[in-house]
């Protein structure tokens, strides 16, 4: 358990969010993996359909990631403020209304979901094996939503090491459920989303026995249950605004990914082995992002606002700092590692997947603004900010689709995301401002304190 209301903020912040970078590359490692096997064993157009379908997944799970990230920022300002009572009602409204709205989305979304890949125009050669990857992962869409919601509560107490053990315990699970159920059972690309939904199980459930173990604490007692319609609106105003503004940009790109399926699999291909690389180099900007939401929550909880400015500004030369070796991983190393994931012999797809690395990677120093301050609004309680930023980027992408990439092909693509990122930064940047000044007429920030530690 850590509190985050005192000590050098660029410390609390490094060390509190590196767990959560090396949990994610884990989440990402095994998903890499998924990937390269599919792709060695069964070939390029299995590595296709695991990509045409990965924006559906990234909505709809993304979307519950979001609320449970949103009711953690209210459990962190109970607990910065010392308000146990209230801080396991947070606990028990965030299980009831996760698994209420988990429950809805799994039912939507299976119904739907041959009318959502026809949408996306899912190549038909591809069509059945991305249908059935995509619902095994989305059917058991419960267990993701469980293991972020339980990860989420540990971390708004300030442990954040806890669920990366489980997680790297669970990622050597996926493995070797991988190597098991499509190499050796022949199971393809479904043994691929059943060892991935095992996974998620498995680090559900030993976060579950380890709060029951050291936190009892959290654990809600039978009146904790009995939630009034306030706190049902404060958990739901957080959780939808975090759910919004991760499902809104998953929506832009769903709506991008309807342009790169036009342009064929191997184009396909080549856009899901890139971003499966920058997904791994964006690990320390969402776990920076997370980090300084928690980090603000329990310091605004705790009556320590004049400590927030330090801490953001902390995060984002964390940030800085990082984007300079992505830059250097995604100019020398793409190559590779794209020949690693596709095959040597993949050359055109190679070519691809390194210039989209080669054009997005000097744009991280945008993205690390950018996402500091998004998470950061959010762990004030600053809800509409983030939020418009958010529909900024699904405006942005949405017109890549129907104009850019028609016009310059998947050259339009590869721009699109910088140009989307500095507009959204303006967008939050701006927000910032005015959200400190409502600070100083709030709380009389002088700093002070802060300069004093």
């Amino acid at each position: 358990m850590r509190e985050l209301t005192t000590g050098r903020p660029v410390k609390i912040l490094l060390l509190f969010s590196l767990p959560i970078v090396i949990g994610s590359l884990f989440q990402q490692l095994y998903s890499m993996i998924d990937t390269v096997i599919v792709g060695r064993t069964i070939g390029v157009d299995a590595i296709a359909a695991l990509g045409s379908t990965s924006y559906i997944s990234n909505l709809l799970i993304g979307f519950m990631s979001g609320l449970t990230n949103g009711f953690s920022i209210v459990t962190a300002r109970f607990f910065g403020a010392g308000d146990m009572p209230r801080m396991r009602r947070a606990v028990a409204g965030t299980i009831l209304l996760g698994l209420g709205v988990s429950a809805l989305l799994t039912g939507i979304s299976c119904l739907f979901l041959s009318d959502f890949l026809r949408i996306l125009d899912t190549p038909p050669e591809i069509f059945e094996a991305a249908y059935s990857y995509i619902f095994i992962i989305l059917i058991f869409m419960t267990s993701a939503m469980l293991y972020n919601m339980a990860a989420g509560i540990l971390r708004a107490v300030g442990d954040s090491v806890t669920p990366l053990l489980f997680l790297i315990f669970s990622s050597l699970v996926n493995v070797g459920l991988d190597v098991l159920f499509i190499t050796r059972l022949s199971m393809g690309v479904k043994g691929a989303a059943y060892a991935t939904v095992i996974s998620q199980t498995v680090s559900f459930l030993l976060c579950v026995l380890y709060i029951a173990m050291r936190f009892r604490w959290l654990i809600p007692e039978k009146a904790d249950w009995g939630l009034t319609a306030s706190e049902i609106s404060e958990l739901l105003g957080m959780g939808m605004s975090m759910a919004l503004m991760f499902s809104i940009v998953e929506m832009g790109s769903l709506i991008l990914q309807r342009a790169i399926n036009n342009f064929g699999t191997s184009v396909i291909a080549a856009h899901t082995a890139a971003r499966k690389i920058t997904s791994i180099l964006m690990l320390p900007y969402s776990a920076l992002g997370s980090a300084s939401a928690t980090y603000c929550s329990q310091n605004i909880g705790a009556g320590r606002p004049e400590r927030v400015g330090r801490g953001i500004k902390s995060a984002v030369a964390l940030g800085w700092i990082w984007s300079a070796v992505a830059v250097a991983a995604g100019y020398i190393l793409s190559p590779y590692i794209v020949g690693f994931i596709a095959g040597e012999g993949e050359t055109e797809i190679i070519s691809l997947a390194s210039r989209y690395m080669r054009i997005n990677t000097p744009f991280y120093f945008v993205l690390a603004v950018l996402v500091t301050m998004r998470n950061s609004l959010q762990g004030l309680g600053r809800k509409a900010v983030p939020v418009a930023s958010s529909i900024v980027e699904c405006v942005g992408k949405a017109v890549v689709a129907f104009a850019a990439a028609p016009a310059l092909g998947y050259f339009g693509v590869m721009i699109s995301e910088p140009i989307v990122w500095i507009f959204m930064t303006i967008v939050l940047l701006g927000g910032y401002v005015c959200d400190r000044r409502l600070m100083a007429e709030t709380f009389g920030a002088s700093g002070k304190n802060a300069a004093s530690e």
